[in-house]
Order: structure tokens, then sequence, then C-alpha cells
């Protein structure tokens, strides 16, 4: 099967076929299932369509969509924000500045600490870019009527709102209440 990506029903098949046997909580493990394959669908589709024309990567553009949402702010609210570590962020804004899409600054009372913002080319290129962003994801949502994506969008809340009221609390417990990972938490979404 190599070069072919095997089709949802294939992959819900086979792992029914796996994991028949087990005693599991099904209907919740196909909605996480579904929601990191939908993901990893809709990001794929978004690079190649509305992205790949302004030479952006989907970190790229979510850094982008990070400043022009929240404005000027520090690097690590600004990785955290779009959930990726401060050294990739680095890597990141150096090519977004070498773009002049994103200037970097000194903090005011830190000189350590950097600050980031748009710079008005990259504010030119979301306001254009957007549109079109935004058209394919109607394409993707194209399945759903109105009142269906206002659910879907409701349930997924309802999951990250799970996450960040008690995931904490449930790793620890997992972990036998030893330290976590550093959390990235605080994200928010552009819905």
């Amino acid at each position: 099967m190599a070069g072919r990506r095997r089709s949802i029903a294939e992959t819900e098949q086979a792992v029914q076929e796996r994991l028949g046997g087990f005693e599991l909580q099904r209907e919740q493990m196909a909605a996480v299932a579904n929601i990191h394959r939908a993901a990893a669908a809709v990001r794929q589709h978004l690079e190649n369509s509305a992205l790949r024309p302004h030479d952006l990567t989907w970190t790229g553009f979510v850094v982008l969509w990070v400043l022009w949402i929240w404005g000027e702010a520090e690097t690590w609210s600004v990785a955290e924000e779009a959930g990726i570590s401060k050294g990739t962020l680095t890597g990141i804004a150096r090519t977004l500045e070498s773009r002049h899409l994103v200037a970097r600054a000194s903090h005011p009372e830190d000189g350590r600490r950097v600050l980031l913002s748009l710079t008005p080319e990259g504010e030119e290129l979301m306001e254009r870019l957007f549109p079109a962003f935004n058209a394919e994801e109607a394409f993707v949502a194209t399945p759903l009527s109105a009142e269906e994506c206002l659910r879907l969008a409701n349930g997924l809340r309802a999951i990250v709102a799970q996450l960040e009221e008690h995931g904490e609390e449930r790793r620890r417990q997992l972990l036998g209440g030893r330290d976590l990972a550093p959390r990235r938490s605080g994200r928010r979404s552009r819905q």
C-alpha cells in the first residue's frame, strides 16, 4: 500500500479488527482519533491551497495570526499562543523577519526580552491572505450546515475547556504527583 494514504473507513476498520477484544470507550476513542485526523487533513489542505502562494508554512501563518490578532508581544507569549517552543519560534521569526513581515525589538524595561510585531508588510499580507484562507475554511466545512458547524465548534471548545481546567490535575494523577513537563496552555483559538 505504499504511496497511498488509507481512507478513514479503512483506518477505522483496521482499528476495530486490532482492538475488537479490548474493553474500550470506543465513541471517545473515535472522537479523539478523528480530531487528530481532521486537524492534519485541514492543515495540509490549508498549507497547500491558501498558504503556499504566499510561501508560508502553517506555523509561520499561525505566528503571523497571533501577532495580527493580539499585536506586539514578547516571544514567550507568541510561542505559547502559537503552541510552539521558543526555539521553534526563533527560526520562524527570523524567516518572517527576513521577509520583512515581522519586526523584533528589545523590551523597553529589559533588553534581554524580545518583542515581536507585524510590519506594515505583514499587516498587508494578513489582510490580503485571510479572506482566501477563510474561503478554504468554508470549503473544508462544506459538508456541514451552519448549525452543524456551530455544534462542532462548541463540542471542540468543550474538549479544550476540559483540558485547560482539568488536564494538569489528571496528568499529575497519572504521574503519581511527579512534576509535569512544561505546559503549553493559554492558547487562544480564532473562534
